[in-house]
């Protein structure tokens, strides 16, 4: 089902059940009455179920949520979908985010994972690249949720021995709190198997996510939730770049190398899911709901950013799915250097629309909180996008070079947004492709300082620009030597 769809209200189905607690819910999927596993009913569900529509009246979507292991290949798969995490000591983070948007109740989820320092109790002598980053060390694993009206949850785990993560695949997992004496896993495992011996915790791959969270208590800025509990199958749509072709990195092939801090990869720009979230006392159910995931790694996130997401839009026909954004970011091979880049992409009806610095113009104007404006031109097409939000938003953790994990952005999710995209001929800007408006895309602001609007043009540094517009397949490069492929790669 076309991802605009969703928009003019005939995208899935989504039930909201008010004011609802049921400890079988770690048992039951999106329509309460299949195993996760099978998709055939089981009597929790069933249970479960009966419980809901006396409460509602309301009937359940028709499909569950349903597992699959992750596949060995994958159409979809992005470069860089795996843990980067080398095994040295030196300042280290990777943190992914997921997203489901359900348009029917204008609200949204994201979840943010995040893992520092596996490395701080490891000897850096086996690779060089230990001792070119010394810093202080913040180890742990965290776990963010910012879901409906922009409430919050943060779980936070100084261990990181428990946290696994693919090497070369979208997939990873942290067990907070298991159950009894029952080893917590170290990789994928059906979603039975989770329920068995996890009591608190997560796993996600490109298609599965399911996990249960607790609130720590420490977070005294935002309303928060107790807890959070959820479910949920995906379909990829599109990864970062055109349907059916290679996927792309989206800072260019020298993202394999450690030449910017820090690197990001859009994962998934769009997805289908389809699962439930019980958030709180409220449970949401849906099918066929717009998703997203991307990642960063490195030693900390920007000095600032700003970040534009959205894959909700009105009167559109077709997928449409816009990520963009920017940031100053360190240069760890030119000591004390930054750069302040930026860019855009645009997925629409199968084809990618890549505007980035080193193959055009990219500019941006945005103001502390409220404003993002955006514009870009390559060669070929023309992108124009503003947003604006009214809401207070959300404060949000993220990691730092000098603190760890902590309150560093800000976000919302109730952003409206005007998108669009015209040809160019010869220099000349010509007819519109895409026309696009929404009310709920995702803004963020981060770092600082944010004195004033932050009017720029991008500028990549050489000879890191004149670098990027070379195409370089590094993947293949390591096909016959899979042996020396870096991880994350």
């Amino acid at each position: 089902m076309a991802m605009a769809m969703a928009c003019t209200g005939t995208w899935g189905r989504v039930m909201q059940v008010q004011s609802y607690r049921g400890g079988s819910l770690a048992r039951a999927d999106a329509s309460g009455v299949k195993d996760p596993v099978t998709g055939t009913s089981t009597p929790e569900g069933d249970a479960l179920l009966e419980r809901v529509k006396s409460k509602t009246g309301a009937k359940s979507p028709h499909a569950p949520a349903i597992y699959t292991p992750t596949p060995t290949r994958r159409d979809t798969r992005t470069p860089h979908s795996g843990y980067h995490y080398d095994g040295t000591s030196r300042r280290f983070f990777e943190g992914w985010y997921f997203k489901v948007s359900i348009p029917e109740a204008k609200q949204s989820f994201a979840w943010m994972y995040s893992v520092e320092d596996p490395g701080t109790a490891l000897n850096a002598g086996g690779n060089p690249l230990g001792d070119l980053f010394p810093s202080v060390t913040f180890p742990g694993v965290g776990a963010q949720i910012m879901g409906a009206d922009d409430k919050y949850l943060w779980q936070m785990d100084d261990n990181v021995a428990p946290f696994w993560g693919s090497r070369h695949e979208l997939a990873l997992g942290h067990t907070f709190t298991s159950k009894g004496r029952v080893s917590p896993p170290k990789r994928e495992v059906n979603p039975k198997e989770f329920l068995n011996r996890v009591d608190e915790g997560f796993q996600v791959t490109p298609t599965w996510h399911q996990g249960f969270l607790r609130d720590n208590g420490r977070t005294d800025y935002v309303e928060t939730v107790p807890t959070a509990r959820w479910e949920y199958s995906t379909k990829p749509i599109y990864g970062w770049g055109n349907k059916g072709a290679e996927q792309k990195a989206t800072a260019g092939w020298l993202a394999a190398l450690p030449v910017f801090e820090p690197h990001w990869q859009i994962c998934m720009a769009g997805g289908l899911s389809t699962g439930w979230i019980e958030w709180g006392d409220e449970r949401y159910e849906f099918e066929d709901a717009p998703s997203y995931s991307e990642k960063n790694w490195g030693g900390s996130f920007p000095l600032k950013w700003f970040w534009v997401q959205c894959n909700v839009f009105d009167g559109v026909e077709g997928e449409v799915a816009l990520t963009a954004g920017g940031g100053r970011r360190g240069l760890p091979f030119l000591p004390g250097q930054t750069e302040e880049v930026a860019l855009v992409g645009v997925h629409y009806a199968g084809k990618f629309y890549e505007f980035v610095p080193w193959q055009g113009n990219v500019e941006w104007e945005v103001t502390p909180w409220g404003s993002w404006k955006m514009f870009a031109q390559q060669d070929n097409y023309e992108v124009s996008l503003e947003a604006t939000a009214d809401t207070p938003g959300c404060i949000l953790r993220a990691p730092t070079s000098d603190m760890g994990l902590v309150p560093f952005c800000k976000d919302t999710f109730a952003g409206k947004l005007k998108l669009k995209i015209w040809e160019r001929r010869s220099g000349v800007r010509g007819q519109v492709i895409l026309d696009a408006t929404s009310d709920m895309c995702a803004l963020e602001v981060g770092g600082g300082p944010w004195y004033s609007t932050w009017k720029k043009k991008a500028r990549v540094q050489e000879p890191l620009q004149s670098l990027l517009r070379y195409s370089v397949d590094v993947e293949s490069i390591f096909n016959p030597i899979p042996q020396l492929k870096p991880p994350g790669l």
